[in-house]
């Protein structure tokens, strides 16, 4: 082969593989995309509310405790009589997911005449695994002054359930 062909090969092959070294090859991947959507989870009272009882005072101050299966204690210097329970509630959500189940700290009952006794509350659970329709109680433990001045007590108080 003369020189003046094989360089022109040489320049050819070497244009050749200068094109195809600028031209990169392209590479891809692909990805899944999910979504979790969960039913809005709910709480509503099951009609039962915490009731402490009839209570008549004596010269100290004292509790009634009631339980969050509705049972009470009745303190010392006190006469407890009559129904007691605790409030019931029912959560609906996605079977299978767990709530956080929590309550205010306290309550405030006060009766027609604004006098006032306070009550801490104590959920029955912390956590629930849903299951169709689920519930949970609170009890409470109020503090009844000597002397508590006499009336209908009521009060309010919240209860929260919400998804992990």
């Amino acid at each position: 082969m003369s020189k003046f062909i094989k360089a022109a090969v040489a320049s050819s092959i070497l244009a050749a593989s200068v094109m195809g070294a600028g031209a990169a090859q392209a590479a891809t991947a692909s990805a899944d995309a999910t979504a979790n959507i969960l039913e809005q989870v709910t709480v509503t009272s099951d009609g039962s509310d915490l009731a402490f009882g009839t209570i008549v005072t004596g010269t100290a101050a004292s509790t009634v405790a009631v339980a969050s299966d509705g049972t009470a204690t009745c303190g010392t210097g006190l006469v407890c009589t009559g129904t007691t329970s605790s409030a019931g509630f029912d959560v609906t959500g996605t079977t299978g997911e767990t709530v956080d189940v929590s309550a205010d700290a306290t309550v405030t009952l006060t009766n027609p005449d604004g006098d006032d006794m306070t009550a801490s509350l104590s959920p029955s659970v912390s956590t629930i695994v849903l299951d169709g329709t689920d519930g949970f109680a609170v009890g409470g433990t109020l503090n009844v002054a000597a002397n508590q001045a006499d009336g209908l007590y009521e009060g309010t108080f919240s209860v929260t359930v919400d998804y992990q």
